[in-house]
């Protein structure tokens, strides 16, 4: 595990889907990542790293995503048409910004980060704990 406690710095990933058709690279300044117990999260296994929109890029398959969208119809969950997975979305909590699964990153650098844990299944009631740290 590394240290957390080091200078955090813009660090270029890269990830995408399963059968590769879907790909990004992203620029991520704090190595932290939220485990959310939410329905759909956690269904998914998706580890979130949130990052403003001026530092995510789709680099390719903008034609092989589809949208899925549920209750408010705010967060747009996108995933790969072709293999599924759902590699990144624009989440409700920050609709300017990308959430990209951490798992979907190329390495598999999940080691590098700190995982909290999010209460996602009462989002109205926590979600200030998202902006307060993510913003």
């Amino acid at each position: 595990m590394s240290d957390h406690n080091q200078i955090d710095r813009l660090s270029t990933y890269h990830g995408g889907c399963h059968c590769g058709k879907v790909r990004y690279s992203v620029q991520i300044e704090k190595l932290t990542a939220i485990n959310c117990n939410c329905s759909i999260c956690h269904k998914k296994g998706f580890l979130h790293v949130i990052v403003p929109a001026a530092r995510f890029t789709l680099l390719q398959g903008s034609d092989d995503l589809s949208i899925y969208t549920f209750n408010t119809g705010i967060a747009k969950h996108q995933f790969c048409r072709h293999c599924g997975i759902h590699s990144f979305y624009r989440p409700r909590s920050h609709p300017d910004g990308y959430d990209v699964n951490l798992r979907c990153l190329d390495d598999y650098p999940i080691d590098l980060f700190e995982i909290t844990t999010f209460d996602g299944a009462h989002w109205e009631d926590q979600i200030d704990r998202i902006h307060d740290k993510y913003s």
